[in-house]
């Protein structure tokens, strides 16, 4: 294998000679040339790695020719060394000043120009590695351009795909959820009837929050999600879960638990949407995976040091952790699976055999724990059930009103007031129908429009005093007709002014949306709305949002204890498991036996005796035996006592 071409220019055919035999020996490829172009044609035809050429020639120096190659592009990068007699300064500077690499002096010794022509050599072949690898790295930067611009079309797409999918859920769910508040108001509806539509409505709500986790796992994607923390009453949202599972449990025959440990605060500050987001993951495959036996949630409070340096902040030596154990009877996860159960779209073989879920509930609940300052950890045994455990920090609590405040209904208008005009321009009827019917009944003027064109026309014959204009129509999209009503509001103010009339009042519009994305109220507002209401929504949203723009003065209904969220499936008022089992813990053992009893036996005459023995101070306690007694639920009592008993 030759070790480089080489081209030697000499006019003296025995320098050439000598030369040429010299660097052949050496294994390099010679060719020899005696004129200067006669080299320019030879280096262009077939580029060598190298040129030795000689300065003093005729017809064209060394000088000319190298000027004559460097100013050719195919050339202009050979590598040319300078031999010559001439030993002069002026003349080797020439020869660098004309593109030289180097310069050697005749008479030269062979081993000197050996090591000169395997230096350029190396050099050369350096730089054509760098040459190289910069124009591989410049491939590489383009092909990774190219790839985040399709990733950022793709991410965009998936954006769009999502607010899309985002809107065409939640419009039909506002239609659910806001008929369920409409029929609620019908006095004649019976306790059975008003269950139901309880059910509807928190099952509506459910379905919303799972679209709403769908747009959290894409921020999780993209590394944007964010923790919300509040203060708000846990008891609650246990007893929300309680009652979300315990139909769940029961279709299979299995029974549902929960236990809250005394010093468990009612009022907590952390993210509460997570919070129930987890539970509810851990719950529903708890439930899911069982076939026999118990479903058991615990919560404890813990304690944990503080790395804090100043002894004197003793105060804040421990923060309070609040934790969570979901423990049930299933079959339980393999070892080899658990290593793997928390990534994105992993299902065990179990939960494949079942072809139920996506393989993204675990992952989710293992981001929003570590959000929210802790770790989930599992244990399992095959056959004999599973055990999922997390802890959260939870901060000091705000302000929070623990006793239930008298919810209100709105049930009309107060007198003496204008009659108040309100235009509903939405293109799904179902939604026109929903607001129709909700704000008729209470006294105001309402008329409907199904795009943005007629909802200008009727702007103009019929000046509302408000508008819920809808953001997506057809023809002329709520942004649009906003826009263009605005601007006819300005050139009605500046005629009415030069005429000078004043007091032109305007119409307030309270854009409805859809979409999910918060970054879509900036672009609502500055279209000219005056407020936004996102769908799904209540009707204490919208008439609290007629109220604040238009100062209306309603009447109220004082909502009875009657209708509370929490209702059992026979129309009774019935503790949580929680409830009982906390009260029951701290009671004397043997009396919680002496009550497992009585109800196992059917004796409610005792059942009733035990319940006057307790002490004044649980009344409360008293109250909800006796409302189970009354209503012949003694396996509630059968099944709390036997709880209490059990973890004594």
């Amino acid at each position: 294998m030759t070790k480089g071409n080489l081209l030697i220019v000499d006019d003296t055919p025995e320098n050439l000679q000598v030369l040429s035999a010299t660097l052949s020996d050496q294994g390099y490829q010679v060719r020899g040339v005696v004129k200067g172009k006669m080299a320019i044609r030879a280096a262009k035809s077939a580029q060598p790695d190298l040129i030795l050429l000689d300065v003093r020639m005729p017809e064209m120096d060394g000088y000319q020719v190298c000027e004559h190659l460097k100013a050719d592009p195919e050339t202009h990068d050979i590598p040319v060394i300078f031999i010559s007699a001439i030993d002069d300064v002026l003349d080797k500077v020439k020869a660098f000043r004309v593109g030289g690499v180097d310069y050697i002096t005749k008479p030269f010794q062979v081993e000197e120009v050996l090591a000169r022509v395997e230096n350029q050599l190396m050099i050369r072949r350096l730089s054509q590695e760098v040459r190289d690898r910069n124009q591989k790295l410049e491939q590489e930067i383009q092909e990774r351009r190219k790839a985040e611009k399709a990733a950022a079309a793709a991410s965009k797409a998936k954006s769009e795909f999502l607010a899309n999918m985002s809107h065409e859920l939640r419009t039909p769910l506002n239609a659910i959820l806001g008929f369920t508040q409409v029929m609620s108001r019908d006095v004649k509806l019976t306790p059975e009837q008003r269950e139901y539509l309880g059910i509807i409505n928190r099952s509506g709500e459910h379905l919303l929050d799972l679209i709403n986790d769908v747009l959290d796992l894409s921020k999780i994607e993209a590394g944007i999600i964010s923790i919300y923390e509040s203060s708000f009453d846990l008891y609650r949202l246990l007893d929300n879960l309680e009652e979300m599972f315990q139909i769940k449990a029961e279709q299979k025959n299995l029974n549902l638990v929960f236990i809250v440990a005394p010093n468990v605060p009612q009022i907590i500050k952390t993210d509460a949407k997570k919070l129930r987001v987890c539970l509810i993951n851990l719950l529903g495959n708890a439930i899911k995976f069982t076939e026999q036996g118990t479903i058991t949630l615990r919560v404890n409070l813990a304690t944990e040091a503080l790395t804090d340096q100043n002894p004197s902040s003793s105060l804040s030596a421990f923060t309070p952790r609040l934790q969570f154990e979901v423990e049930d009877t299933g079959s339980g996860i393999s070892p080899a699976e658990i290593d793997h159960l928390f990534d994105a779209f992993v299902q065990t073989e179990t939960g494949q055999k079942m072809a139920e879920g996506t393989g993204l509930g675990l992952t989710i609940t293992r981001k929003f724990v570590q959000l929210m300052g802790g770790t989930i950890t599992v244990s399992s045994v095959v056959g004999k059930g599973t055990i999922f455990e997390f802890g959260i920090k939870i901060s000091p609590a705000d302000v929070y009103p623990v006793t239930p405040q008298p919810r209100q209904r709105v049930i009309g208008l107060e007198p003496n007031q204008p009659i108040y005009r309100i235009l509903v321009a939405d293109d799904t009827p179902e939604n026109r129908l929903l607001l129709i019917k909700l704000l008729e009944p209470i006294g105001f003027e309402v008329r409907e429009a199904a795009n943005g064109m007629e909802c200008l026309a009727l702007w103009e014959s019929w000046q509302p005093h408000l508008i819920f204009m809808d953001t997506r129509m057809p023809m002329m999209d709520g942004l649009e007709a906003t826009r263009q009503l605005k601007s006819k509001e300005k050139e009605k103010e500046r005629l009415f002014q030069s005429n000078s009339v004043l007091d032109l009042s305007r119409t307030i519009i309270i854009a409805l949306t859809a979409s999910a994305f918060e970054e879509r109220r900036e672009e609502i507002l500055a279209a000219g709305s005056e407020d936004f209401v996102r769908k799904p929504f209540t009707e204490e949203q919208i008439f609290d949002t007629i109220a604040h723009h238009l100062g209306v003065r309603y009447r109220y209904q004082e909502l009875s204890e009657g209708l509370p969220l929490h209702q059992s499936r026979y129309g009774i008022s019935q503790r949580s498991d929680s409830f009982f089992c906390s009260e029951l813990a701290s009671l004397p053992l043997a009396w919680v036996t002496e009550l497992a009893q009585a109800a196992n036996q059917l004796d409610e005459a005792m059942i009733a005796q035990l319940i006057q023995e307790l002490q004044p101070e649980k009344v409360d306690l008293a109250k909800a035996l006796t409302d189970l007694l009354h209503n012949f639920r003694l396996d509630v009592i059968v099944r709390v006592t036997q709880t209490t008993i059990n973890h004594s």
